[in-house]
């Protein structure tokens, strides 16, 4: 939400930084007794969030075990402190996601890259072979769908993220601590991987668990 203070400086107002009814002290408590996790999701499909989803009753069980703080589950937009395990979807893309990620990486515990776009770049890296320039003009200014009334533009606006030269994967960003691959990964071994953390055991992903790549 933005309301605008002067026509020059905006002021950007996010729903957590609204006022809200204070949180029952019971209920904060045992929320903040349980592990932190967060998520985000940089260039990619939302896939591998659907996959942690697609784990059905054993996320019942995995929430009463964690509390998932930023995530865009939440629609919480920072991380609140200190987190145990983060979880990281998408490639890295633009500006903003290596800042994000590097805020992630900074405030993470244990960092984990979920998925083909955030492991080697995915779909989203097919961009590499050709360069920018090429896949700014078709798909703005060659493009055939582009509306003919319109003069070809390529968008240009301080609010819009700068792209990057090339779309990388997290770990030439940050350290990841582990990686789970898939495309998207299989929910089960998503699940597996988190309970192993938490319960301090080692972990190993069979490998009918991975997929599509």
């Amino acid at each position: 939400m933005t309301l605008d203070a002067t026509p020059d400086a905006p002021v950007v107002l996010y729903s957590h930084d609204m006022p809200a009814k204070a949180l029952d002290p019971e209920l904060r408590k045992a929320r903040d007794a349980k592990v932190q996790i967060a998520t985000i999701s940089l260039c990619g499909c939302w896939g591998c969030n659907l996959s942690l989803l697609d784990t059905d009753e054993a996320l019942v069980d995995l929430l009463s075990k964690v509390h998932i703080t930023r995530s865009s589950f939440t629609d919480i937009k920072r991380i609140p402190g200190q987190i145990a395990v983060g979880l990281i979807e998408g490639g890295v893309a633009n500006d903003e996601n290596i800042e994000t990620l590097e805020h992630f990486r900074e405030h993470c515990d244990i960092l984990i890259a979920t998925g083909a776009c955030a492991i080697w770049g995915g779909v989203p890296s097919m961009r590499n072979m050709h360069g920018l320039e090429p896949c700014l003009r078709e798909a703005y200014i060659d493009s055939p769908t582009r509306p003919l009334q319109s003069p070809p533009v390529v968008p240009h606006h301080p609010d819009i993220p700068k792209l990057t030269r090339k779309v990388y994967p997290v770990h030439e960003v940050v350290k990841i601590d582990y990686s789970i691959p898939g495309c998207p990964p299989d929910g089960r071994t998503m699940f597996k991987v988190i309970d192993d953390l938490l319960s301090g055991r080692g972990f190993s992903m069979p490998a009918e668990y991975n997929r599509f790549d």
